[in-house]
């Protein structure tokens, strides 16, 4: 049987003496550079067909000279409190994210990450036993020096025997559909509409409008492959590999309790039981993705001489497999600072048990018609 462990005095002594020390990835966490693939591979992952990331075509008619990659696409870079160190054997679930956004990020910009430890807080939980949110600031540059974007990541770090033991999740019931609710889920994509080419100037939103809902779901493992295929993955290797991981960090193994082989933790987005194993009914998304979903429909809204400033959103419930996602987004400000005209905009995701399961906020940069 898998020995759990537990959080202890000296684990958060040692966490908190790197709180503030610059940390540089020795090795890449997936992508390194925004190539042409790159940028496809996670749009596609991601379920993004906005053509301003792989149509060539399309892009030599824009302000760009070539395709640029989503905004979002440097969580393919490095995870913002995805990739998560200290705390051996503890659990980890992504919670959130606060992108700010600097720079385009062009084709073939390659990129350097600076990670800083800002804080350990521990918090209750009705999940979960002692619990601990753990912060880090990632910095993001290209290969000019120009730091292209900033973001702070959270995860919540837990017990895994700890967590199965207060079951919160138990009485979750999976979703089902008729064929009424899958064609209006259908329908609902139909509506997706990418602004495009068709400037949308900062005088003609009103504040209390809403933005066009994206939706992603019923979410089944063909998207979450997807998403690994496109995002990449701080713990999945293959055969030796991931042999040679696992000796490194002994600690990130989970032994599954009804065959006894070791694994991942990250598996609890891909099977049943190793959900389970921590106490929910089933596999899961990754919460970075769910993010990036709400920048899909942002982009998708600005238009292509849009910018987006800044993405901030908290996974706050679990989306499982079989859930259908709605990115929704209403308009709550228009204002010009510093001479850029800009919109905040409240986003968030929302179930099919309507459940917000990921509130949000933005800022776009819009052009002016002045």
């Amino acid at each position: 049987m898998e020995r759990h462990a537990v959080i202890t005095e000296e684990m958060l002594d040692r966490l908190r003496s790197k709180i503030g020390v610059e940390y540089h990835p020795r090795e890449p966490f997936y992508n390194t550079a925004a190539t042409r693939d790159a940028i496809r591979h996670f749009a596609h992952g991601i379920g993004d067909t906005n053509p301003l990331w792989t149509d060539e075509d399309y892009i030599r008619k824009s302000r760009y000279s070539s395709i640029i990659a989503p905004p979002c696409f440097l969580t393919s870079v490095y995870w913002p409190g995805g990739v998560v160190r200290g705390l051996p054997g503890i659990h980890a679930w992504h919670s959130g994210i606060d992108w700010e956004f600097y720079k385009p990020i062009l084709l073939n910009d390659e990129f350097i990450c600076t990670e800083i430890l800002t804080d350990l807080v521990e918090k209750s939980s009705k999940m979960a036993g002692r619990t601990f949110i753990q912060y880090a600031d990632i910095l993001y540059r290209n290969q000019r020096g120009e730091l292209v974007a900033k973001a702070t990541g959270w995860v919540v770090r837990a017990e895994r025997a700890a967590s199965k033991q207060k079951g919160k999740y138990s009485q979750i019931q999976r979703a089902t559909y008729t064929k009424e609710e899958i064609q209006k889920i259908y329908d609902d994509y139909d509506r997706e509409e990418i602004r495009g080419s068709n400037p949308r100037y900062w005088e003609d939103v009103t504040v209390g409008e809403d933005l066009t809902p994206v939706v992603k779901g019923p979410l089944s493992m063909r998207d979450i492959i997807a998403w690994t295929m496109g995002g990449g993955s701080p713990f999945i290797r293959a055969h030796g590999l991931a042999l040679a991981f696992q000796r490194r960090h002994p600690a990130t193994a989970m032994t599954d309790s009804t065959t006894g082989t070791a694994d991942v933790p990250e598996l609890v987005h891909m099977e049943d039981s190793k959900a389970q194993e921590l106490g929910i009914p089933g596999a899961y998304d990754y919460g970075p993705q769910r993010i990036c979903w709400l920048g899909h429909l942002l982009t998708n809204w600005m238009g292509d001489d849009g910018i987006l400033k800044r993405l901030y959103a908290e996974v706050r419930r679990f989306n499982f497999i079989g859930d259908t996602t709605w990115c929704k987004g209403k308009v709550t400000e228009k204002y010009i600072n510093d001479g850029e005209h800009l919109v905040d905009i409240e986003c968030c995701g929302e179930d099919q048990r309507g459940e917000i399961t990921m509130p949000g906020r933005a800022t776009v940069s819009l052009p002016s018609r002045g």
